[in-house]
């Protein structure tokens, strides 16, 4: 599955902006995301690490091209990441 061909949602976008998170720092965390989790069905979330934070980037991958509905930063970042 590529993530990087992922286009944003308008909600993605307008997180985004109320968020502060640049399109950038989204599409590095999709072109080389350090790990890509299953939420349901047809939906994923990459993590890649910014500074202190973890970016998490939800992803429905149940269509084509895959679309990016929401991202947020957090420094809870044990709580986030993969146990195995």
């Amino acid at each position: 599955m590529d993530l990087a061909t992922a286009i944003l949602s308008e909600h993605a976008v307008e997180q985004m902006a109320k968020r502060q998170i640049a399109a950038e720092e989204v599409q590095r965390a999709l072109a080389a995301p350090e790990e890509v989790l299953p939420v349901r069905s047809g939906r994923v979330v990459a993590h890649a690490m910014s500074g202190s934070y973890l970016v998490r980037v939800f992803v429905d991958v149940d269509r084509t091209p895959p679309e990016v509905v929401t991202v947020y930063r957090t420094s809870n970042v044990d709580k986030y990441r993969s146990k195995s």
